[in-house]
């Protein structure tokens, strides 16, 4: 269980430390991670920063009346960096987690929420399938009613759910049965469960027989 604790109400807290997980989670089974489409937007969000920066140090230092030109020319270039940003972001990445190898083997992961739905979904791409892969699971799955995360309950699902990385993670892609993935809250928090305990009661008896 993780130490960290976040807000279980809060759709973006539990997608953005799911996101994190999935990529340390891919990253401990050797999956080399793929930055480059996260280096391009950076790196355009930096000019776009760069170009605000100097424009404003121009127009403080030299005066409005010396600097309009080349401040217009700035504001266009700003616009243009602007549309071409999002663009990536929407139109590109669109909400990629993790896109990396191993081997030969290439996968590349999506994940979004839905509003009032506390639901993970993920959009997976390999190399091996010319179709995505589109999974979901609840949030409570792996995480607790008070807010930590459960790093066996997610990474069974992931193993089950998506050949590539069950594949490299033998042993949580065996735990196929859906009561290992869907373990009690009781058990979340490392305290027997109730059915657990009671497994054994009314073993060995016999019904009466009703009398006429």
């Amino acid at each position: 269980m993780s130490d960290n604790k976040i807000s279980p109400h809060s759709l973006n807290d539990l997608k953005n430390t799911t996101d994190d997980c999935l990529a340390n989670y891919l990253r401990s089974l050797s999956f080399v991670q793929d930055n480059s489409k996260l280096d391009v937007r950076l790196a355009v969000g930096y000019v776009a920063v760069i170009i605000a920066t100097i424009t404003f140090v121009a127009d403080y230092k030299l005066g409005w009346e010396a600097t309009k030109l080349g401040t217009a020319f700035a504001v266009v270039a700003y616009a243009i960096l602007n549309g071409v940003y999002t663009y990536w972001m929407w139109m590109v990445e669109k909400g990629l987690v993790f896109e990396g190898t191993k081997g030969s083997k290439r996968v590349s992961i999506a994940s979004k929420t839905k509003k009032h739905d506390p639901t993970y979904y993920l959009t997976v791409t390999t190399s091996s399938s010319t179709n995505p892969l589109e999974i979901q699971c609840p949030f409570t799955t792996w995480f607790t009613s008070d807010g930590y995360f459960v790093a066996q309950p997610f990474q069974q699902w992931l193993a089950t759910s998506v050949g590539v990385i069950g594949e490299a993670d033998q042993k949580n892609a065996a735990k196929n049965e859906k009561e290992d993935l869907f373990v009690s809250e009781a058990e979340l928090n490392g305290t027997p469960s109730a059915s657990g305990a009671d497994s054994g009661k009314g073993k060995g008896t016999k019904r009466g027989k009703k009398k006429s």
